[in-house]
């Protein structure tokens, strides 16, 4: 399968400390509706960090069951245990994700050689396409382009969510990789950028609320019209500037709860969006006319 355009790495929607399904099952519709590529739960956006297990499997089975097919599904797997990763990824494939998205471990900080034995295992484990996430300023450790370049020869890891923002090291990952990697960008800022040196598309934190736009972006970018990519890009960047005014995906739901569609509602450690943000974000948004 080739993973092509915008996958929004969906929020999860919370009320009264519970999983909202009836808004989560909403917002899949919004985003199919809007002529989104592809969609991915439980990962950094859907607040992975703070879901039960048993959350976590319900969510990627909703979302699964909900899409039928219509847009390929992503579903989030990774964890900083090798053996969970595992047990998740199975049940992703267990459930009919189309790939799974496997972050670098966090807090262990394992080397280069460890990072290459992690993704090694989980793909020898599960037969499923495998997505390795690769962002540093979360997870304290940055895999390298020849670690990358490693894991691409094997057989089900397909393709890198490249979220460094660091364009060198895209192009080396790309130059060192086997033909046919696939790189979607973890980094709206630099989405276009990447389109340019080889990435086919992106798991997107800004197109939870503006998902036409985003797939319009880079769709247009591949169809060869880089003008109309060039416009949206600049269109998009500020409402993705204001995605990270505080910490994803604190702005993002609260975004979407400004046009109606969720409560704003996060797990701590995560702090609801301060006032003077929420002035800012509105702002933008109205200048997009999302409000």
């Amino acid at each position: 399968m080739m993973f092509k355009g915008a996958f929004t790495a969906i929020v999860t929607p919370f009320n009264g400390g519970k999983v909202d399904f009836e808004r989560l099952g909403e917002l899949l519709e919004f985003q199919i509706g809007e002529g989104i590529s592809g969609l991915v739960p439980c990962g950094t956006t859907g607040e992975s960090a703070t879901l039960s297990h048993d959350e976590h499997q319900k969510v990627v089975e909703f979302v699964i069951r909900k899409v039928k097919g219509r847009v390929p599904v992503i579903a989030g797997a990774g964890s900083n245990s090798t053996e969970e990763a595992i047990n998740l990824t199975s049940y992703a494939k267990k459930v009919g994700a189309d790939a799974a998205l496997v972050i670098t471990p966090y807090y262990n900080k394992p080397t280069q050689e460890g990072l290459f034995l992690h993704f090694s295992e989980v793909a020898k484990k599960v037969a499923i396409p495998i997505i390795m996430y690769n962002v540093p300023s979360r997870t304290g450790v940055n895999m390298l382009p020849p670690t990358v370049a490693r894991l691409s020869k094997v057989k089900n890891i397909v393709g890198l969510k490249e979220a460094t923002g660091d364009l060198k090291q895209v192009s080396e990952v790309l130059e060192l990789s086997v033909d046919g990697f696939t790189i979607l960008s973890g980094d709206d800022f630099t989405t276009l950028p990447q389109l340019a040196i080889g990435a086919t598309g992106a798991i997107s934190v800004t197109s939870n609320v503006a998902p036409k736009d985003m797939n319009n972006m880079i769709i247009s970018y591949l169809d060869g019209n880089h003008k109309k990519a060039k416009e949206l890009h600049y269109k998009l960047m500020p409402l993705a500037r204001s995605m990270f005014i505080e910490t994803n995906p604190v702005p993002a739901k609260a975004a979407l709860g400004l046009m109606k569609k969720i409560k704003p509602e996060v797990r701590l450690p995560q702090a609801p969006l301060s006032a003077d943000s929420l002035k800012e974000l509105k702002k933008v948004m109205k200048k997009y006319g999302l409000l």
